[in-house]
């Protein structure tokens, strides 16, 4: 078993033993006597690839290696939702060739109809995806109540700014009141920006089903506004990871950087904020 597999397969233990990122890189290292813990001060970061959403998914992928990542949270585009074997293979062995991990999907939506949701789930099951980020709708948690106990699969609600389903902190709380505690929120910290929300207090309050993150950077706290460089904008990076070591987020939670920004030449603002996120980060050890 390889490093890569072996650190994959420490998270998921590490997780189920209620261990949280920052308590990995000890395990890490007694476990292979690897010289160093991994980057971003214990934070497997990863990213979004909707972030390269002008690429294609061997493009993607190829582009998640260069910037000396190891996890990448897929969207629909670079992994279309299927239950063709053959495809799932092939793209577990293209992320597999890289040395990359699916960390997660999404955004998914959800509804009542349990048929389509549980189709979704089958798929994720066959891929290994062991977390949805999702937008479902108030009349689909009955069914995913159902799905997330029978494939053991958790959803990650994900905020959506002024004028989604679930804008504000609270409605988040709302949301998940009384539902299987495998349903949970993945907090886009940008889109909490733009709804005046304040993304620490997002982390401290969804901690328990706070399952990932979509690190993001905004310009200014209002609807129309654009994404920027972390650091370079209204959220305080530094304080986001020491509210993520603070609540103990889950050793095989989806942190997933995401820069929306220039999607035709992406490459170099991904590179400005992961050298945030690597100082940021290891400060807040």
């Amino acid at each position: 078993m390889n490093r890569r597999h072996f650190f994959c397969r420490t998270l998921r233990l590490a997780a189920a033993a209620g261990v949280s990122w920052f308590e990995v890189p000890r395990i890490w290292g007694q476990a292979t006597q690897a010289p160093k813990p991994p980057p971003y001060g214990g934070f497997p970061l990863g990213l979004q690839s909707f972030s390269l959403r002008g690429f294609g998914p061997e493009g993607a992928l190829d582009r998640v290696k260069e910037l000396g990542l190891v996890y990448v949270e897929l969207f629909r585009l670079h992994f279309p939702p299927t239950e063709d074997t053959i495809k799932i293979k092939e793209m577990k062995t293209a992320c597999a060739q890289r040395g990359i991990s699916i960390s997660a999907h999404g955004v998914q939506t959800f509804t009542q109809d349990h048929n389509t949701n549980e189709a979704f789930f089958r798929f994720a099951k066959a891929a290994g995806i062991s977390i949805i980020t999702a937008n479902p709708t108030e009349d689909a948690f009955d069914s995913l109540d159902r799905l997330v106990a029978h494939y053991d699969v958790r959803v990650a609600i994900h905020n959506h700014g002024p004028g989604s389903r679930y804008e504000t902190i609270d409605s988040c709380v709302k949301a998940v009141r009384g539902h299987d505690p495998r349903i949970g929120f993945t907090a886009d910290l940008g889109h909490f920006l733009r709804a005046n929300q304040d993304p620490i207090e997002a982390i401290e309050r969804l901690s328990g089903r706070l399952y990932g993150i979509h690190l993001k950077d905004v310009a200014e706290r209002k609807k129309d506004t654009v994404g920027v460089v972390l650091g370079k904008g209204q959220l305080d990076v530094l304080g986001t990871f020491r509210a993520l070591k603070r609540v103990r987020f889950p050793a095989d939670g989806a942190f997933s950087l995401e820069y929306e920004e220039n999607p035709d030449d992406p490459m170099p603002g991904i590179r400005a904020c992961l050298e945030v996120a690597a100082e940021m980060a290891a400060k807040a050890v």
